[in-house]
Parts: C-alpha cells; sequence; structure tokens
C-alpha cells in the first residue's frame, strides 16, 4: 500500500471528539485533521507527539487531511487509522502472502454473518474448496516492550465478532480472527483482559471451539506500508514473556 503523495509531518496538539485532532504542520500553521480510530488510543495520543497525515483530494470533505502515524516516546511508529488493517490484510491476500492462502484464492470482503444477517465479518476467503470467515482487528495498544495487547477499549462489537467466530467454528466452518499489528514497538500481541475482561474470555472460548488466531506485523514508512510476517499470539498476557522490544542487532525502522 503506497502514499502517493508521501506523507506529511507535523505536530499533535490534541485528539478529541474522537474523531477529530488538532495539528500544526511543517510551516507551523494549525489544522483541524480527522481522526479514523474509534478506540482509546492509549499510548497513541499523547499532546507534542510526532505525526504524519494524508490529504484527500475530494473537495466535499470538511476535514481534507487523516492522521495516519503518531510516534509514541519509545520512537516507535505507530499507525492510528484503522482502517489501514483491512487494506493491508486485503492487499495481502491478493497477492498471496498471507500464511495459508494461495494467489488463487477469492476474495469477498464484508460478508453477512451466517444466522446473523445484521453482523458483517471482514472477509471470506475462498481457497481451492476450503471457506475461511476472517475477522481483523487492528493492534496499538502497547502494555509492555514488545507486548502488544486488544481491544484499548470496551468492545463488545468486537465480543460478538469472536462470538460468531466460535459458533460457525463449533458447526464446521473455518474461521480465523487475525489481528494486525500496526505499532513498531509490539513484537507478541495478547488479549487485554484488565481492559475489556468479557472479550479475553470470549477469545479462549473461540479458541478452545477452533477458531485459528493469528498475528501479523505491518511495515511502516511514509511511502507505504505492507504486512511483513507473522508475530506470536499468546492466550494471556501472563503467558507472553516478557522481552525486550528489540532484539540484539536490531535497530528501530525510522520513517
Amino acid at each position: 500500500m503506497r502514499f502517493d503523495p508521501p506523507l506529511a509531518a507535523g505536530i499533535l496538539i490534541r485528539r478529541y471528539k474522537r474523531f477529530l485532532a488538532d495539528i500544526t504542520d511543517r510551516q507551523g500553521a494549525r489544522r483541524t485533521i480527522h481522526c479514523a480510530n474509534t478506540g482509546a488510543m492509549t499510548g497513541c495520543a499523547e499532546p507534542g507527539s510526532r505525526i504524519w497525515y494524508t490529504t484527500s483530494a475530494d473537495r466535499r470533505r470538511k476535514y481534507p487531511n487523516t492522521l495516519e502515524y503518531v510516534e509514541d516516546g519509545d520512537g516507535d511508529l505507530i499507525c492510528v487509522n484503522t482502517m489501514r488493517a483491512n487494506a493491508l490484510v486485503a492487499e495481502a491476500l491478493r497477492e498471496g502472502r498471507l500464511e495459508g492462502f494461495g494467489e488463487s484464492a477469492s476474495v469477498r470482503r464484508e460478508v453477512a454473518v451466517p444466522g446473523d444477517e445484521a453482523g458483517r465479518f471482514d472477509f471470506l476467503v475462498q481457497d481451492r474448496a476450503e471457506q475461511t470467515f476472517i475477522e481483523v482487528k487492528s493492534v496499538t495498544l502497547k502494555l509492555a516492550p514488545g507486548i502488544g495487547a486488544f481491544p484499548d477499549a470496551v468492545s463488545k462489537r468486537a465480543t460478538r465478532h469472536v462470538n460468531a467466530l466460535a459458533r460457525l467454528a463449533r458447526q464446521g466452518h473455518r474461521t480465523m480472527l487475525l489481528f494486525c499489528v500496526l505499532h513498531a514497538g509490539i513484537r507478541s500481541v495478547a488479549p487485554a483482559d484488565h481492559v475489556d475482561p468479557a472479550y479475553g474470555r470470549a477469545l479462549r472460548h473461540a479458541i478452545d471451539a477452533g477458531v485459528t488466531v493469528r498475528a501479523v506485523r505491518a511495515r511502516m514508512t511514509v511511502q507505504e506500508m505492507q504486512i511483513d510476517g507473522t508475530v506470536p499470539f499468546f492466550r494471556s498476557y501472563e503467558a507472553a514473556p516478557k522481552k525486550p522490544a528489540l532484539a540484539l542487532g536490531q535497530t528501530r525502522e525510522r520513517v
């Protein structure tokens, strides 16, 4: 996924009303921009943080700029535009870069949940004779060096999704919950039980029911984003090994 033109830089003044952020651009001018993130954005919206944003050519938009990246206090880059997660997964599926799926797989987006026409899953993938329902969740909450968690706020919608995946798995369907890590400092993922204990319980029940849980990580620059591999998933934060975010010899990615 390429940004054309590349992202513009600025400094965050504040994020407010969930969907808005005030920034100063490189010229020092103040702008109000769109923030496509309904979560708490814990650790991802500190005033004074460096940020990067896109500009839409759509003249009908009240706020033509959209907040894309924030750099946290550890120097880690975070994509806070949650819409990017599904776009990255769709791209990886089309190009056959998502483990377990071939290039010939047929991909449908926003499919109805069987037995619940009001609900939607992000993807239905037909690969040879197998169908897989996939729900994608973006991960930006860093609990400790290297350890990310979902969700960052109580999410009844996310719990409904994971319960629906579990129900279909028990019926014999192939189902997958895919965590897309959009934080350069996260190297493993676990449920955020301290934030939403109901979600953590539902997730573990879904795993026991046969839902596949996988976590992938995005590489981010001002020019592009791309899924570049998997990271470990753990059933609980307590089970995740407490390691530094970067192994010896690694350096932080810079934009």
